[in-house]
Parts: structure tokens; C-alpha cells; sequence
């Protein structure tokens, strides 16, 4: 390994502290799913692994992984690119555009204290040229010495001569810190996501189900999401998520689902509902609706097992949405406004319904206020 430039005689600022030289990101969020799922998996990692201290989102880069290791301090500067033609990328895309190409963007970004790693996420893949690429840095095949690497660097160099960062780094420093990291499809992305859930949540003791491990792997996206749409100035602390503040929450919020299955049956409805200053007879009446809901599922009548489980996705799905845009800023933050909300998404879901029945209303709200009371849904905004 070698690192081409010396910083010992610059004092140059941390990542932590140095404001973006620009601010795009915030402002082109919208639809940016894809990257909040790989944002999602990065958390997961920063979970399982100790040396991961913080993930920035939208800062110096798309994202930001901040590590220690052995005491030293080291930056990886992520690149997600989720727009792009139906191509393979080859060195000739990789330097289009000259200084604004995704590998000059990439390597420019070393210009902090932190030592600098690389990686580029993309939905498609690499031709023959970048394959070495996407082996795991410093492993078999990413030798700085093979015949590869020197092809490779000799075709860069020979579209990018004079590319060097800040810090003096230059192309042979990027190919041999640069993982590029292909994700082809944004559903097995948030699958994978579930299922690291599942498996982390189970080694330490935490038995959740999959449909509450959906309901994390939605959390961690929006929170995500807020820190790529929030500003560096006034919420620099919200786009830097620190590897304590995401355990507290994680801790937190797996016993609550565990704790949630354990209670006496509408006792977390009942907090929620509080949580959300709603009357006492609002309350009581949804306790009401969920027990009828309860009475119902025993001993259907009017719907089929099939239909049964069809609105139960429906209302699941819907509540997943209004949820997500509650977190997201997009939906009122009030308790009551929002479960106000719910209740006409439940009556819209009636209203639209092609073969209706006299129980549907009272099914559908009953069904929301069980996945309430399993701590699957809440009419707060959650704080983390």
C-alpha cells in the first residue's frame, strides 16, 4: 500500500468540521431510494462493526464512512450512481468528461486529514477493464504490481494525465483504494436489508418477526433520507449519524417491538394513542374497533381467507406510505392530525373497494389500530 502525498506539513481540517464545498445533494434527493437502501446496508455494517464510527449522508460526497482502525482514521468517500445508461461502464465512461467524470469527482474529494478509500456503487455493471475493480481492495487480483493494474492505470492516466487530489494523490492511489461495488436492483437490495435485520436482531437475542424487521428496514431508510435532505447549516448533526446514536436506537426500538408482542393486548395502542394527545374516547373506541377486529379474523364471515389477507396488505401498505411521508417531513408531525389522516386512508380504501361489505370500515380500522398495538405503526413522529 502506498500513499503518494504527505500531510504532515498542512493542517488540514477534518471531515467532521469542514463545510461542503457544495450543496446539491440536499436539494436532488427526491427519488433517491436507491441510495437510501445502500445507506440502510451501511448502517447495518456500522452495527456489526466496531471500527465504523460515524456515516455522513450528502456532505462531502454521497455518502461518507468515517473509520479507526488500529488509531488511525480513515475516510471512504462513496459515489452511488443509480441514473445511468444501459451500458457497461469501461474506463472510457469512467473518465468522460474530464474533471467532472465520476473518477476525477472521486478522487478529488481527498482533501482531508483522513486517509482517503474510495468506492463507486452502481446498478450497472463493468466491462473487462474495471473488473479488478470490483475485487475486494488489497485481496487476490488488486495487486498494485499485476499486469492488470498497470493496464488499467496506463488507460486512465492516459484520459486523466495531470488528475491529482489535494492532497497530491494521484491515479495509481485511486485504483488501488477504490472498491466499485455493483447493486443491480433496488428490491433485493431492501430484501438483503430485511434479512440482515432478522439475522442481527436474532444474534443478539432480539426474536422479531419478518413484518417488524420490515418495518426497521423502513425506519432506517427514512432516517436516511432526512439526513440527505437536511442542510449542513443549521443540521450538520442530523446529515452524521455516529455509530452510538444508531445502537441506542436500534437497542431501543428491537426491545420495543419485543416488548410489544409480550404486552396485554392493546396496551401499546393505548400508549401510542396517548403518545399522540388523542382523547380518552377516541381511545376507548379504538380498543373497540381493534377488539372487533380480533372477533372478526376468529370467525370470519364475509370475506374469504384470501380477501382477508389481501386488505391486510393493503392497509399495511398504505400505512407504510403515510408513515414514511410523516417521517419524511411531507405529512403533519401531529399526533392527532396524522391519525386523522390514517382514518381517511382507511375510508378511501372502503370507498375505492370493488366488491365491498357491510363489515369492511370497521375491519379496515380495526386491522390499523392491530398494527398499531404491534408495534408496527405509531401517529407520532418518532424522535431518534
Amino acid at each position: 500500500m502506498s500513499d503518494e502525498a504527505s500531510t504532515a506539513e498542512i493542517e488540514l481540517p477534518s471531515i467532521d468540521d469542514h463545510h461542503p464545498h457544495e450543496e446539491g445533494g440536499p436539494t436532488a434527493r427526491a427519488g433517491l431510494s436507491y441510495q437510501d437502501e445502500i445507506v440502510v446496508d451501511i448502517f447495518l455494517d456500522m452495527i456489526e462493526d466496531a471500527t465504523i464510527q460515524k456515516v455522513h449522508c450528502e456532505t462531502h460526497d454521497d455518502i461518507l464512512i468515517k473509520r479507526v482502525q488500529d488509531g488511525e482514521e480513515f475516510v471512504e468517500y462513496v459515489q452511488v450512481k443509480s441514473n445511468e445508461p444501459d451500458t457497461l461502464w469501461s474506463v472510457a465512461s469512467l473518465c468522460a468528461k474530464g474533471a467532472d467524470s465520476v473518477c476525477a469527482k472521486s478522487l478529488t474529494r481527498d482533501q482531508h486529514k483522513e486517509t482517503a478509500r474510495f468506492r463507486i456503487v452502481t446498478l450497472r455493471d463493468v466491462n473487462s477493464e474495471l473488473r479488478l475493480l470490483t475485487y475486494p481492495c488489497y485481496g487476490p487480483g488488486r495487486e498494485t504490481t499485476c499486469a492488470d493494474f498497470g493496464s488499467l492505470s496506463e488507460s486512465v492516466k492516459e484520459k486523466l494525465p495531470d488528475l491529482k487530489s489535494a492532497k497530491g494523490s494521484g491515479i495509481e492511489y485511486w485504483l488501488e483504494h477504490c472498491l466499485w461495488d455493483v447493486r443491480h436492483d433496488q428490491d433485493t437490495i431492501r430484501s438483503k436489508n430485511v434479512l440482515r435485520i432478522l439475522k442481527i436482531a436474532f444474534s443478539q437475542k432480539f426474536f422479531i418477526l419478518p413484518e417488524q424487521a420490515e418495518v426497521v428496514e423502513g425506519e432506517l431508510r427514512s432516517w436516511a433520507y432526512d439526513a440527505g435532505r437536511a442542510f449542513w447549516i443549521p443540521d450538520r448533526a442530523k446529515k452524521i449519524i455516529s455509530r452510538a446514536a444508531l445502537l441506542a436506537w436500534w437497542s431501543d426500538r428491537l426491545q420495543e417491538l419485543v416488548d410489544g408482542c409480550s404486552d396485554v393486548s392493546g396496551a401499546k395502542l393505548r400508549e401510542k394513542m396517548d403518545d399522540a394527545s388523542l382523547s380518552d374516547d377516541q381511545i376507548r373506541m379504538a380498543l373497540e374497533l381493534r377488539r372487533d377486529y380480533a372477533q372478526m379474523m376468529r370467525t370470519p364471515r364475509y370475506m374469504s381467507e384470501n380477501d382477508v389477507q389481501a386488505m391486510q396488505r393493503r392497509v399495511k401498505s398504505e400505512l407504510a406510505t403515510l408513515r414514511a411521508g410523516q417521517m419524511a417531513g411531507e405529512l403533519s408531525a401531529d399526533g392527532a392530525i396524522f391519525h386523522s389522516l390514517c382514518l381517511q386512508k382507511m375510508d378511501a380504501i372502503n370507498q375505492n373497494s370493488s366488491n365491498p361489505v357491510d363489515d369492511q370500515p370497521a375491519f379496515l380500522k380495526g386491522c390499523m389500530y392491530d398494527i398499531a398495538d404491534r408495534c408496527l405503526h405509531r401517529f407520532t413522529r418518532q424522535e431518534r
